[in-house]
């Protein structure tokens, strides 16, 4: 295969990723990864490095936009960043020493994890009358736009939330994707964060802790330029394009239809991993 074909077969494939992690909510690196390791015979590594780059870039983008809406909660994310920065770069250090078919296999289980959350049904949490002491303490409750006006919300386990920082920061080192689905959890079903700031939250921290990987990746030189630069110029115009159908259009159906792709995307590299394939 010719370098041109190559970075025209990783361009349009990174963009189809990053339309469909934009509509459904899961991100690019989900198919990323799968399509450079399983599809184009890429190490895992070299395919975890470009993922990342294209993480930093696409939340980067989205993030900036949540934070002027007034959705985000800085004050939460700055303080869980703590928890997941520092994971990030023990999950890198960790993928240095496992065999790329375990990661490979854990990367798997993840996207079925993935496939799973994202058809679950969202609930809202709104509950204002209790709060944590450390949530006063550090500030952490706050409000956020809707279309009867601006809801206050008040912030629940603290300490369960940036336990659950951890590991959703060491899956995103070691895996090089976004963990959003466990970021979410961690704010949305322990701290009880209405759904729509732990999402947006979540997003605004996900280029902060993929950051942290880059630095490592990059000194171990597993970022290539000419993998890198094809998925994020892909990725970011798939997201921008997804954010923009994502307002018009209902995409249950189409949730149900990548969760399938997912979950097979999942099984074979799990098989490819513990067969040695990869």
């Amino acid at each position: 295969m010719t370098v041109l074909l190559f970075t025209l077969i990783v361009l349009v494939g990174a963009f189809l990723a990053g339309l469909l992690g934009s509509l459904t909510g899961l991100g690019g690196g989900v198919i990323i990864i799968p399509l450079l390791n399983l599809g184009l015979g890429v190490d895992i590594h070299y395919a975890i490095g470009a993922s990342i780059i294209s993480v930093i870039a696409t939340s980067s983008g989205s993030a900036a936009a949540y934070v002027k809406e007034g959705i985000t909660n800085v004050r939460i994310g700055m303080f869980l960043e703590i928890a997941t920065t520092a994971s990030a770069i023990v999950g890198v250090i960790i993928a240095t020493y496992i065999k790329a078919d375990y990661i490979i296999v854990i990367f798997g289980l993840i996207l079925l994890f993935s496939a799973v959350m994202m058809l679950r049904k969202k609930v809202d949490h709104s509950n204002n009358e209790q709060t944590s002491i450390l949530a006063n303490y550090f500030k952490l409750n706050g409000s956020y736009p809707t279309e009867d006006g601006v809801k206050q919300y008040a912030v629940h386990r603290v300490v369960g939330g940036f336990a659950m920082m951890f590991v959703a920061g060491t899956l995103s080192g070691l895996l090089g994707i976004g963990s959003g689905a466990l970021k979410v959890i961690g704010m949305d079903n322990i701290m009880r964060i209405p759904f729509k700031v732990s999402t947006t939250t979540s997003n605004f921290m996900i280029g902060v802790t993929a950051a942290a990987s880059a630095l490592v990746y990059l000194h171990k030189g597993q970022i290539d330029p000419m993998i890198a630069m094809p998925v994020t110029i892909g990725v970011i115009t798939g997201a921008t394009l997804g954010a923009k159908i994502l307002i018009k259009t209902k995409t249950d159906k189409l949730k149900v239809v990548f969760a399938i792709v997912v979950t097979f995307l999942a099984l074979q590299m799990i098989y490819n991993g513990l067969s040695g394939k990869a």
